[in-house]
């Protein structure tokens, strides 16, 4: 898999990546990324569906939010430029994201997956994640080094490198404004999870050690229409990592939401 740049048509306000023909999906990547982050999704996806996967306000080609954005923000950025029901699946704080746009815009979804999506962090993981969005820079880019090697242990990889990059030049205060954001919030509330119209998956890594299968079994246990699912020898970032499988559990997903 190869992880070069896309190019970009506009979506809204936001830039992305679109491909395809076909039912439409929506690709929400997470804090730090860009929209190449999909490539291995958009690759198999555009084969059946119409796919667009935008990069978030403050990433890549998208501007930035003025003053400090909330988790609505995010979410009524991408609302604000759809114009008819389609499926969406988020990643990390996209998953955040997808999971709001579901329950506040419930005619806009009609399924939706949330990928390695927290839930109800411990204390010390709350205090941890805290801790460093508030030591994050606002005038320089942080050194990527601790969340790759979180995310890929120490042995190199493409997708460890591409990632490296992304990191690497992100806007300062983009990433800085997401990942406060993602920081702060502690997934969806139980309220919200229990309104969710749409079929939705929680998919996660058996290795995951933030967004957890327990977390994912525990909002599909409050959701109507809510299912797990766990790759298990993946951790975070299993859309880069676990490709095949993740593609295979996307696509069956999204076919039984439109059958």
């Amino acid at each position: 898999m190869t992880w070069t740049t896309r190019p970009r048509s506009e979506f809204g306000d936001l830039a992305a990546i679109r491909a395809g023909q076909g039912p439409t999906v929506l690709l929400l990547h997470g804090v730090g990324l860009r929209a190449e982050a999909w490539n291995a999704q958009i690759d198999a996806l555009s084969d059946n569906f119409s796919v667009i996967a935008p990069d978030m306000a403050g990433h890549g080609s998208s501007s930035a939010f003025p003053g400090t954005p909330t988790l609505r923000d995010y979410a009524d950025r991408i609302a604000h430029a759809l114009t008819a029901p389609l499926l969406i699946a988020g990643h990390s704080m996209g998953a955040m994201i997808a999971l709001d746009l579901a329950i506040r815009y419930p005619d806009l979804v009609q399924g939706v997956a949330a990928l390695n999506a927290i839930y109800r962090r411990t204390p010390d993981a709350a205090q941890a994640v805290r801790a460093r969005a508030a030591a994050l820079p606002l005038d320089t880019v942080a050194d990527p080094s601790a969340p790759i090697e979180r995310w890929f242990g120490t042995t190199p990889s493409a997708e460890a490198e591409a990632c490296r990059t992304w990191l690497t030049s992100v806007s300062p205060l983009g990433y800085k404004a997401a990942y406060t954001v993602f920081a702060q919030e502690d997934g969806p509330s139980d309220d919200g999870l229990k309104t969710l119209r749409a079929p939705t998956l929680f998919l996660t890594g058996r290795l995951e050690p933030n967004s957890t299968p327990a977390m994912s079994s525990a909002m599909a246990h409050l959701a109507p229409h809510g299912r797990t699912a766990v790759i298990e020898d993946a951790a975070h970032m299993m859309p880069m990592t676990h490709p095949d499988q993740t593609n295979a559990h996307l696509i069956r997903f999204f076919q039984e939401c439109l059958s």
